[in-house]
């Protein structure tokens, strides 16, 4: 099975982006439309956020897309990338600090740390915290995709935040998604998008690991599969109260969705830690 999906991938992995892109809008709205469960989804955290069904249903392809283009991203050759805000990972290691990304589920977060590697990760590399893939034939496939020059991998194990901590103290780069929804007793409860959200507290301690700077990014997917463009954008200090530093993260992450909210992943179970009974 292992060998066959790696087939499989490598096949896609040729495809232009355009063609995967438009392989993925069919996928996304078949995956709409076949699961009840995904679309009442779906629409319910897009409503939650104040968005209308049409907004919510232009998302509906991006998300497809966001599966279909992994192939190429892992395997294929290297896609056409823009940049906007890449000074302020320059100014950050001018001065010596290590970087921290925020990144949410929005757009193509995979290309992210790509793009980073490919432009800054000789002389500062990111590490990227990875949660191996519970399909055992996709678990090596993915493993070996993610870890490429300029981007290492660390496991979601305490041994592997001590990995980010080192990395942001030697000055190179960490890249987080913190609006994924953490393991039980490793995260706060804060607002997101007016509803309370089980929130991880691991952005902001890696935050206080030496002279870290702290930056939002996301990777914008073009129309037409042109490519990608990633923005960085700059972000202040934290508050040392876990609290009200999930707040702050919280806020910058909408701001980011803001941008381009038929690009983020509203099927995306940001709600299933329920909340505390009071």
């Amino acid at each position: 099975m292992a060998s066959l999906v790696h087939s499989l991938f490598r096949a896609l992995s040729l495809l232009p982006l355009p063609v995967l892109h438009g392989l993925g809008w069919v996928l996304g709205w078949a995956s709409f439309l076949l699961s009840g469960r995904y679309r009442r989804r779906l629409l319910n955290h897009a409503a939650q956020a104040g968005y209308s069904k049409g907004l919510a249903l232009r998302s509906v392809g991006e998300a497809g897309k966001l599966v279909a283009e992994l192939p190429r991203l892992w395997l294929g050759r290297p896609v056409h990338v823009e940049w906007d805000g890449a000074a302020h990972i320059e100014a950050a290691q001018a001065g010596g600090s290590g970087v921290l990304f925020l990144t949410p589920h929005l757009g193509c977060f995979e290309i992210t740390a790509q793009a980073y590697a490919r432009r800054f990760g000789a002389r500062h590399p990111m590490t990227v915290l990875f949660r191996p893939a519970r399909q055992a034939a996709l678990r090596d496939l993915v493993a070996g995709a993610r870890q490429r020059p300029g981007l290492l991998t660390a496991p979601t194990t305490l041994a592997g935040v001590k990995q980010l901590i080192k990395a942001l103290k030697a000055g190179d780069a960490v890249g987080l998604l913190p609006d994924q929804v953490p393991p039980s007793g490793q995260g706060v409860w804060a607002p997101f998008f007016g509803r309370d959200a089980y929130t991880m507290t691991l952005s902001a301690r890696l935050a206080q690991a030496g002279q870290t700077q702290v930056l939002v990014s996301w990777g914008e997917r073009l129309s037409w599969g042109r490519g990608y463009r990633v923005h960085v954008r700059a972000f202040g200090s934290l508050d040392g109260d876990p609290v009200q530093a999930a707040r702050q993260i919280n806020l910058a992450m909408e701001a980011l969705v803001r941008e381009c909210p038929a690009q983020y992943l509203w099927s995306y179970d940001r709600y299933k830690t329920p909340p505390p009974t009071r």
